[in-house]
């Protein structure tokens, strides 16, 4: 059977190794979107204030886990925000204690509440050493934050101002860098040899700076790293579509209310949680690798973390096009949905 004669596709169900859920109403509304076909996430610590100790941990999980759809098989993941006060102790304890799956550093003024993130990367150094000695991995923002850096050489300009420094300072460092939108982060990863992989997420699979910006700003493709030129992009396809280890889903999905988005100054974030599987499958589908879609969603990254795949499947069939909401309720105001400005006609069914 060639790949345009499949129809039905089962695969090991997905995880999502990057995730904002946020808390409270938007928690409760979010969650059910990414429980229906993920079995486990790695959920961002952006919070206000942010989840900085083992405590904050155990109690934003528990938050998660009250918030669970009856009947949901969904493990978080859960992650401590990286300051220059970070305890090593408590990550170490954290961690052996299975609170705390990995930690995330933002550089300061990064992205969304990241301005508690670092700016002296030597004060953190203590805490990375511990990570290193435990087998902990560090997930990455990876973008300069210096105004003076054009915000679409941002990521280049990490890798080689901060990325490599820190990986020769601390070499067993196991490091995914997240949300990759470059051509040089692809090649950087496939030119590392250990200790080096990268969630690329559904949007920056599909969109370009010019889904942004030509014919009128669209807010709703506006996120944090920015998209980049159509040859990034399919830097990206190409990197999914491989079967490369080194490379795995991690969505990113951000939900921000309309009215966030909306306004002179609008939130980044791009919420892709609802149509991610029947996006990614239509990008496998029009490369030719649907057999690779597993690897990508379901595979990849149990094997960087250290942990089993989930037992569990997922059936996708294609057929006609697929219709979701284009905004799901919250108590503070639509949320929009990501639309990918094409048609899909994979869903999941089982």
């Amino acid at each position: 059977m060639t790949e345009t004669d499949i129809t039905r596709l089962t695969i090991r169900r997905p995880d999502d190794w990057h995730l904002h859920l946020r808390d409270g109403a938007m928690l409760r509304a979010v969650l059910p979107e990414t429980t229906r076909h993920f079995g486990r996430a790695i959920i961002m610590p952006n919070l206000v204030p942010p989840v900085v100790s083992g405590a904050q941990a155990v109690a934003y999980r528990d938050r998660i886990l009250a918030a669970l759809p009856a009947g949901a098989n969904f493990t978080p993941l859960m992650t401590l925000y990286l300051t220059e006060e970070t305890d090593p102790t408590d990550v170490r304890r954290a961690h052996a204690d299975g609170i705390a799956t990995a930690v995330k550093l933002y550089p300061a003024g990064a992205t969304t509440n990241s301005a508690s993130g670092v700016r002296d990367f030597d004060k953190v150094r203590p805490v990375l050493e511990v990570m290193a000695e435990i087998g902990m991995p560090l997930c990455v923002h990876g973008e300069v934050t210096d105004s003076a850096i054009d915000i679409f050489d941002r990521e280049a300009v990490f890798i080689d101002k901060v990325l490599k420094p820190l990986r020769k300072k601390v070499p067993d460092l196991k490091i995914v860098m997240e949300h990759v939108t470059t051509q040089n982060a692809v090649d950087y990863v496939r030119d590392s040899h250990k200790n080096l992989a990268a969630t690329i997420t559904t949007h920056h699979l599909i969109i370009n700076r010019n889904h942004i910006l030509a014919g009128g700003i669209k807010p709703h493709y506006y996120c944090l790293p920015v998209a980049k030129r159509e040859a990034h992009r399919i830097a990206l396809v190409q990197a999914a579509i491989s079967g490369d280890k080194r490379f795995f889903l991690g969505t990113d999905s951000a939900p921000h209310t309309d009215p966030a988005k909306l306004q002179p100054c609008g939130c980044a974030g791009i919420f892709t949680a609802p149509n991610t599987m029947s996006c990614l499958t239509e990008v496998f589908e029009v490369a030719g690798k649907l057999k690779k879609l597993e690897a990508f969603a379901s595979l990849n990254g149990p094997q960087f973390y250290g942990l089993p795949p989930n037992d569990a499947t997922i059936t996708l069939e294609k057929g006609a096009p697929v219709t979701y909401p284009a905004t799901i309720p919250t108590d503070d105001g639509p949320l929009t949905v990501f639309d990918p400005g094409f048609d899909l006609h994979w869903r999941v069914v089982d």
